[in-house]
């Protein structure tokens, strides 16, 4: 059932594009982990998301408060970045759980930190360097997931 898709991104600008584009095919919710070094572009594709569903104002990393939540008119999206947690059961004690909800967008920077605390996700994406321009491929897990990724596959094709 996995799909995946990978596309060159040529700056921060088209990273920031490719957010608004996966915004615009999530339905009703969507769990989205991000991989990739530091400065890959994580929050950059997480801004895209954010603002394709309407924020106007900043989106900054979540580094040291674990998640930034945007409560939007259409949904919430949440925002982790798990860079700095020192135990995946601290997510335990911060209500984790209650985020994940059906319709919420929650966008995991650093999952692998995160262990069992947070469910599998809808998509697994991954950003790389190539010289100056970064690399996205963007892999479904889900049924969800699969029809996300095939939106996408026939806007750019």
């Amino acid at each position: 059932m996995t799909h995946s898709v990978g596309f060159q991104l040529a700056d921060e600008a088209a990273t920031v594009k490719m957010g608004n584009m996966l915004a615009e095919f999530i339905d009703q919710g969507a769990v989205i982990y991000l991989h990739g070094d530091l400065g890959a572009g994580k929050t950059t594709l997480t801004r895209g998301v954010v603002q394709g569903f309407g924020h106007q104002g900043k989106v900054k990393s979540p580094t040291y408060t674990l998640v930034e939540p945007y409560e939007l008119a259409e949904t919430n999206v949440y925002h982790f970045d798990l860079y700095r947690l020192g135990d995946p059961e601290e997510l335990e004690y911060m209500g984790i759980r209650d985020y994940f909800s059906p319709t919420a967008i929650c966008v995991v920077e650093w999952p692998e930190k995160g262990g069992e605390f947070i469910p599998t996700p809808d998509l697994d994406i991954t950003l790389r360097y190539v010289g100056d321009a970064r690399e996205i491929e963007i892999q479904s897990i889900s049924t969800r997931g699969a029809n996300i990724i095939d939106k996408l596959k026939n806007q750019i094709e």
